[in-house]
């Protein structure tokens, strides 16, 4: 690995913490002002909506800048935001309006700094597909561990201490985060075929994501796990709760297990990839996700259902290593950011879908109903985009984005120019 990927790890890995100490504590924050569910829920999605909003443009907009300095300058505006909130904090003025801006001004820095540093890291690693994965599966295993397992404790012991103390936690990762990210080494500016108005180079964007049958594939597997996933948790409080018996920790030990599985299948993704090549090794990890939320909803206790989460996370652990290694390895320079926005809007949008699907066919039905209807859902996928992901396609993918293909190759090409979906 090269020497400027230990940066961007350590950057990342640090940032990561402070978005776990923020992820718990801009909740509990607003639990301090309102106890009315619907302001609580506003806070909560304000954090999304950027993506919804804005993501193929932000993608646009990343592919036209240079990416390290769009990195560096969205943890730098973060940090200033959250200095800003935590001054709000010391003096009393914080409210429900104040907070739903931050999360959403939050949540646009990030699309534009994960969109940066999705299209900047294939750039670093000179697009090595088999250097992509082992980079990929080190970031989503630090993330975990940091977002998931240190940051929300010590978001809530840090929020103990005073309102404003999570807050500086999180700006103070984030102007670290900025300082490592600047010393990155600086790479050339991927320039577009044919010069566009921004609109359209983010319509050819997605256009280039939905006539190409393998990223397509890619993009839906995300899309369609998150209605599934939302579906499930939606009710897995209650369902933990009701069915299992157990009670907030024994549900936190649940939620644990889910990630502890989610640490294993990102250590040994680059493996499955090696072994069952990467097509096969995607098609498997979306049939254990599938079959594993089926064994959630028959569970007998929460041993079992501990198991099944675990089993289900390793799954999605792998996945969200092998795909995004794969899509950066075979798009080329000048789509990256926009390719990856695409992708990323789509799964953003599908998750209130599952949440809307989740409630309804609890209230409708059974608790039980949303987790089979989830895993029929997630079955149903595997086989879908099985063919669209399979290994013959991704090889053909890889061969066609080799330095051997050349300039004229087709996928150097602009979507404006030629369909992809001829050569793929």
């Amino acid at each position: 690995m090269p020497p400027g990927f230990g940066r961007l790890w350590t950057a990342q890995t640090i940032s990561s913490l402070g978005d776990g100490v923020t992820h718990a504590a801009l909740p509990l924050l607003a639990l301090t002002l309102t106890r009315d569910p619907m302001a609580l829920a506003v806070v909560t999605a304000a954090g999304t909506l950027p993506w919804l909003l804005f993501g193929v443009l932000g993608g646009a907009l990343v592919d036209r800048w240079d990416r390290r300095r769009t990195m560096w300058l969205a943890d730098t505006v973060r940090a200033v935001l959250l200095g800003i909130s935590a001054g709000a904090a010391v003096l009393d003025v914080l409210s429900i309006p104040l907070l739903a801006a931050v999360a959403f001004l939050l949540g646009l820095g990030g699309l534009f700094f994960d969109t940066a540093a999705t299209a900047y890291l294939p750039d670093l690693l000179g697009r090595d597909p088999a250097l992509l994965e082992r980079a990929n599966s080190r970031l989503r295993v630090a993330q975990t561990a940091m977002s998931g397992f240190a940051g929300p404790p010590a978001g809530s012991v840090l929020l103990a201490l005073g309102r404003a103390v999570p807050l500086l936690a999180d700006a103070l990762s984030f102007m670290l985060s900025a300082l490592l990210v600047r010393a990155l080494p600086a790479m050339p500016r991927p320039v577009p075929v044919v010069r566009e108005s921004l609109l359209r180079q983010a319509r050819a964007g997605a256009s280039y994501v939905f006539r190409n049958r393998l990223l397509l594939g890619l993009a839906l597997r995300p899309a369609v796990g998150n209605v599934a996933f939302l579906a499930v948790e939606t009710v897995l409080a209650l369902f933990a709760h009701d069915r299992l018996g157990i009670d907030t920790y024994g549900f936190g030990l649940l939620l644990t297990a889910e990630a502890t599985g989610g640490l294993l299948g990102a250590g040994i993704a680059s493996y499955l990839g090696r072994r069952l090549g990467t097509g096969t090794a995607l098609t498997c990890t979306a049939a254990v996700e599938g079959l594993a939320i089926l064994g959630l909803a028959a569970a007998p206790n929460p041993y079992v259902a501990g198991l099944a989460l675990a089993v289900c996370g390793a799954g999605m652990g792998a996945t969200m290593v092998l795909g995004p290694s794969l899509r950066q390895a075979i798009v080329p320079a000048h789509l990256m950011g926009r390719v990856a926005s695409t992708s990323r809007m789509l799964a953003m949008c599908a998750a209130p879908v599952g949440a809307f699907l989740g409630g309804w066919l609890a209230t409708a039905y059974d608790i039980r109903t949303p987790l089979y209807a989830a895993a029929v859902l997630l079955l149903a996928m595997t086989a879908v985009t099985a063919s669209m992901t399979g290994n013959r396609r991704v090889e053909a993918a890889l061969r066609a984005a080799s330095p051997a293909g050349g300039p004229d190759h087709p996928a150097s090409k602009d979507p404006a120019q030629e369909n992809a979906s001829d050569v793929l």
